[in-house]
């Protein structure tokens, strides 16, 4: 560090070394903080199902009707750590998603014994894939999805991947893209999984997202069932195409594992569903 030739000669009056002081401890703190893009911006890798819905699609009053056609389930991440599935199951619980990649670049460090442990107490369960479609494409980020966890297989216990494409808590809500680039992106990603497994993966998504980065498109409707996110007494309105949800995230407060949701079928039809 280049030193002013003046304080070789001039006295430093108490003041000034207090400035000092103060200055070169602000520099050693700013230099000790991590490098995100802005203050309130999560570490890469950090995100999960329904990391945007609560601010951006808000919390509505009253609790959600439980209907004995419904199934109850729950999705994880490497923030949940070691699930108590047990205490779950015995709660009703029957299924779980637990998050297996994001990106190209990270996988859930906790994914094998997340999902060994849904299956081990008895829950049909499946993976899902947090999408950042700025940083690779569609494609691609479903071969690294398969690759790391994210596979079908028809044992009547696995549901197929789920696709988690909401909000980008890294930056701009649609990533940057434009609502064709975007379903150009989905499509990519729909096609590379249905190809590599057999299945349509199931779409995670909340309806004004939805509205805002696809421009409401309906062409996925057919073939990739619908799990959508709405924290509230009813999944009020649908992204366009899909006349019924197939499952509902509606609270991230839920007992045990905060992420509960429901499937809207009983449990044989959610078995049908993981047997394709």
């Amino acid at each position: 560090m280049h030193r002013p030739e003046q304080l070789r000669s001039r006295r430093l009056y108490p003041t000034g070394l207090l400035l000092a002081l103060t200055l070169t401890l602000a520099l050693l703190a700013l230099s000790a903080r991590p490098s995100f893009a802005g203050d309130d911006t999560p570490p890469r890798g950090s995100a999960s199902m329904g990391a945007g819905v609560a601010a951006h699609d808000g919390v509505h009053s009253g609790g959600a009707a439980v209907l004995a056609t419904q199934t109850e389930g729950v999705d994880v991440s490497s923030y949940q750590g070691d699930v108590a599935w047990p205490t779950l199951w015995s709660s009703g619980v029957k299924w779980a998603y637990v998050k297996a990649t994001e990106g190209t670049y990270y996988t859930n460090p906790y994914f094998s014994r997340q999902y060994k442990g849904a299956y081990d107490v008895g829950m049909i369960r499946g993976a899902y894939h947090f999408a950042t479609p700025d940083t690779s494409g569609g494609a691609k980020q479903a071969d690294y999805f398969i690759d790391h966890g994210g596979g079908w297989s028809r044992d009547g216990r696995t549901l197929p991947g789920a696709l988690d494409i909401e909000w980008n808590p890294y930056g701009a809500a649609c990533y940057g893209k434009t609502p064709s680039a975007m379903v150009t992106w989905i499509r990519d990603f729909l096609n590379r999984y249905k190809a590599r497994t057999g299945r349509g993966p199931v779409i995670y998504t909340a309806t004004s997202w939805w509205k805002q980065c696809t421009g409401n498109y309906s062409g996925f409707a057919a073939a990739n069932p619908l799990w959508i996110a709405r924290y509230a007494s009813t999944v009020g309105e649908l992204p366009a195409g899909w006349s019924y949800y197939t499952m509902w995230q509606y609270t991230s407060s839920g007992r045990t594992v905060g992420d509960h949701n429901r499937f809207n079928g009983t449990l044989d039809r959610l078995k049908a569903l993981a047997t394709g």
